[in-house]
């Protein structure tokens, strides 16, 4: 039986770069030689400065269809006294890319000859010595140096390489790294996912970003949490690349093995740096081969891996480490921080009345898709404790400007159409894309009086009057200019497991049966229904069970119902569909969109109008289930 490894519990708060100035220098692999084909080199980096053994052109060259001619011969030329020419004598046809014969020094375009009859022309203007002719070594001169040693070779580079007598090239090799993911959770990409089954999907993201930084990674396959595989791993793999890289049982779980393991066959210089996410990495080596611990977490092994693998491999390149483009943005919320470490959240940029409004997006470290999704990338100093809301700070950029500035910013109440229409306007016009930021109707009511959204969907059902949106648009923006779009009649009701086993149907039977109960956030219009309907049958809130467990989108009522964390959650009927779960109907409310009249009669804004009343949007929508079209796109009137 083997040995159980100690737990190491300590973890350190070390400033990230001391950690990476240290890993940089303790990393002393020389780099490798590799003579690649031309034609095979693109993003390869060049090794060493690479010299022409060809001119390019290597003999003089015509640029232009047309005469070669002697040009002093050409000089009485004139329009008033035409100079006649004999083939032959006087000239020859010659077209673009042909050696120019030595008796000659000049070419005539053909568009300004005058053929007069076979075998003569007639010319009315002279040619200079050297006209049109493109002479030896023009473009590259034998002995020449193309590219200096350090070079990412491009599409072009390979043609001048290739026309300057370079068919073979020294470049660096590609630094050889090993990607090992660690856990018994974890199993191969597959559909038939177990209870506690967890999809190894971290490693195939370290190849691909390996693959774009000009490594070579090799996937090594699923370690199980027992230490002697692990430790077999680690020691295979060192035989072999020039950088490990081990995923997961970096922290200080009781089967986190990386730290005791790397330190018992080498040495650890790093345990924990002083970031949020990706605090628990590991930095260290085992024969002389530089092995690196990355988190678990997606978010956190993917911010590390570029904070820690990337510099390894453009050290190892001879090539400096790419930053990113910035930007400056007013920030739609506020970011609270912590100090002592730096910050690293994932935002959404729009632009929006002629300034760039970022917003955060979900914080956790185990939430690939705020990566995915993100525009750009806040880094909240150590220093610091965050930034307040209209605060301008710079933003690392995930995307391109141009893309930014052509995205439509939503905020507010979340529903499954907001996909589709996405996806449609993505269809008409490639440049665009809808962001939306799932905040609940009172925030995109908020975002769009503070000019942070263009586009905000509310579902608020006034109490008082028993009336949708109006209401609380007069009251929070009767000073602004704002347009109130009638959007869709969504279907609410209690989402609930296949079968309703609670048999769940009112709220009186969430208390009767004692159902756990799962509420969306405050100021979310599906809230305010549910409180409304408290009210109606004068229920106490204490009375639900799991009322304070709050929600951000009707999916994430429906998975934790289909998870069987919650009994029943009020939803709308598409997401319980989308999840194969049973729907009882409570009500259809008025699901719209608000949005500035300056954005309204934009054509950005017309464009959105129209998506939204066209029969691929609606033919989609009755796909999902669950919703009305009355009046689609009508703007109401106060």
């Amino acid at each position: 039986m083997a040995a159980k490894v100690k737990r190491k519990i300590y973890l350190e708060d070390r400033p990230r770069e001391v950690a990476l100035k240290q890993l940089l220098d303790e990393f002393q692999t020389p780099q490798q030689v590799e003579l690649v084909q031309t034609i095979e080199a693109r993003g390869r980096i060049t090794a060493e400065p690479i010299y022409a053994t060809l001119s390019m052109p290597h003999f003089h060259a015509s640029a232009m269809d047309g005469i070669a001619v002697v040009a002093e011969e050409t000089y009485g030329a004139h329009e008033k006294h035409p100079l006649q020419l004999t083939e032959e004598l006087d000239f020859i046809y010659i077209d673009t890319g042909d050696p120019i014969p030595d008796r000659f020094n000049a070419v005539i375009m053909i568009e300004h000859v005058q053929e007069l009859a076979q075998g003569t022309i007639e010319i009315i203007e002279p040619a200079t010595p050297w006209q049109h002719i493109r002479p030896v070594g023009e473009d590259v001169v034998s002995g020449e140096m193309l590219f200096p040693q350090g070079h990412c070779l491009r599409p072009v580079d390979l043609g001048a390489l290739l026309a300057g007598g370079i068919l073979t090239i020294p470049t660096v090799k590609k630094p050889t790294v090993a990607v090992i993911p660690t856990g018994s959770e974890l199993v191969e990409p597959t559909l038939d996912v177990k209870r506690g089954d967890i999809i190894e999907f971290n490693g195939r993201v370290f190849e691909n970003y390996l693959h774009e930084w000009g490594a070579n990674p090799v996937y090594k396959g699923i370690i199980k949490d027992e230490p002697d595989h692990i430790r077999q791993a680690i020691l295979d793999a060192t035989e072999d690349s020039d950088i490990v890289i081990i995923n997961a049982g970096s922290s200080a779980g009781s089967e986190d093995y990386t730290v005791h393991i790397i330190g018992e066959l080498g040495e650890v210089f790093t345990h924990g740096v002083a970031t949020r996410p990706g605090k628990p990495v590991v930095l260290g080596k085992v024969r002389d081969t530089i092995v690196i611990g990355l988190p678990g977490y997606p978010v956190s092994a993917y911010l590390t891996m570029e904070w820690f693998v990337q510099p390894l491999v453009c050290k190892y390149l001879g090539i400096p480490t790419p930053k990113r483009e910035t930007l400056k943005v007013t920030l739609g919320r506020r970011i609270v921080s912590t100090m002592g470490s730096e910050d690293f959240i994932r935002m959404n940029i729009g632009y929006v009345n002629g300034q760039y409004i970022a917003n955060p997006l979900t914080r956790g470290a185990g939430v690939t898709m705020s990566l995915v999704r993100a525009d750009g990338l806040l880094v909240v100093p150590s220093h610091s404790q965050g930034h307040e809301q209209g605060e301008e700070v710079e933003i690392e950029l995930y995307k391109p400007i141009t893309e930014i500035n052509n995205s439509i910013l939503f905020s507010g109440s979340h529903d499954l159409s907001l996909d589709v229409l996405s996806s449609l306007i993505r269809q008409e016009d490639h440049s665009k894309q809808l962001i939306s930021s799932h905040t609940g109707s009172m925030a995109g009511i908020m975002a769009i009086k503070k000019g942070e959204a263009h586009v905000a969907g509310i579902h608020l059902l006034h109490s008082e009057s028993g009336e949708y949106n109006a209401p609380y648009v007069k009251q929070y923006l009767k000073d602004e200019e704002v347009v109130l779009v009638k959007f869709l009649q969504r279907e609410q009701g209690w989402i609930v497991p296949k079968g309703n086993p609670k048999g769940i149907g009112s709220i009186e039977d969430i208390i009767s049966k004692e159902a756990l109960y799962v509420n969306r956030q405050r100021g979310a219009g599906t809230r305010l229904l549910f409180d409304y309907l408290l009210d109606q049958e004068g229920i106490n809130r204490e009375e639900i069970k799991g009322y304070s467990r709050e929600m951000y989108t009707h999916l994430s009522i429906g998975a934790a119902v289909k998870s069987g964390s919650a009994d029943t959650g009020l939803g709308i009927y598409s997401a319980a569909s989308a999840l194969g779960l049973d729907f009882v109907p409570v009500s259809y409310e008025s699901y719209d969109l608000l949005m500035s009249k300056e954005f309204y009669e934009s054509t950005s804004g017309q464009a959105l109008i129209n998506t939204m009343k066209s029969e691929s949007f609606r033919n989609k929508l009755e796909a999902l289930g669950g919703y009305k079209f009355d009046n689609i796109g009508t703007a109401i009137s106060f």
